[in-house]
Formats: structure tokens, C-alpha cells, sequence
């Protein structure tokens, strides 16, 4: 069918990790890494960005139980680790200016928690 991509088809996404945001526009709203990516993996990038935000909840209600230390912590550690696994996706998608953005960081020097 004309007009159809293939789901091999890349496309450029920016993302603003803070937020969670992923935009096909790198007009309407801020970004910090550019990166191109199919279909199929910007799924998996917006999976990774609600566990995020659902283990964010988790932790916001845990705050308030003031003996569990963060090192301790396992939604902590689940945030943690959903945000190592953002930071290698837009690595390994990412172009030049992310990549060494990304590796000036150190992020990926450390296996995930």
C-alpha cells in the first residue's frame, strides 16, 4: 500500500528524559537527545519511560516511610535501573552529539543496578 512505511522505517525522535517526553517535532517542546528509531523501539522507549513514572508514584509514597533508606529501596533501585536503560537506548539510537553526550556522563561505565 502507498503511504505505509515499513516497521523498519527510522524516524527522528527528540526526547527530554526529565519529562519523559518523545517528540517526532524538535519545535514544539524542549529536548536533549536526538535519535532515530523504528517504530517497535520507540515502543519500548515509552514502556521504559511509564515504568518510570509508575515506580516515580511508588516512590513518592515511600518517602513518607522515613526508615526505609534509598540504598535499601527497591523501587529506587527499579528507577534506577529503568533510567540506565533509557540512557543506553538513546546511546545506541542516538546521534553523534547524544552519544558523547551520553558518554561524557559516565551513566554506562557502571553495569545497571
Amino acid at each position: 500500500m502507498k503511504g505505509l512505511g515499513s516497521l523498519d522505517e527510522r524516524h527522528d525522535y527528540y526526547i527530554e528524559v526529565a519529562s519523559g517526553e518523545i517528540s517526532r517535532s524538535s519545535t514544539d517542546s524542549p529536548w536533549h537527545f536526538k535519535i532515530s528509531a523504528t517504530d517497535e523501539e520507540i515502543t519500548k522507549l515509552r514502556e521504559i519511560f511509564d515504568s518510570n513514572y509508575s515506580t516515580d508514584w511508588q516512590n513518592f509514597y515511600r518517602s513518607h516511610v522515613p526508615y526505609v533508606q534509598y540504598h535499601f529501596d527497591r523501587e529506587n533501585d527499579a528507577y534506577d535501573e529503568n533510567l540506565h536503560r533509557v540512557y543506553a537506548m538513546i546511546h545506541e539510537l542516538g546521534d553523534e552529539e547524544a552519544k558523547k553526550h551520553i558518554e561524557s556522563m559516565g551513566i554506562l561505565d557502571h553495569p545497571a543496578p
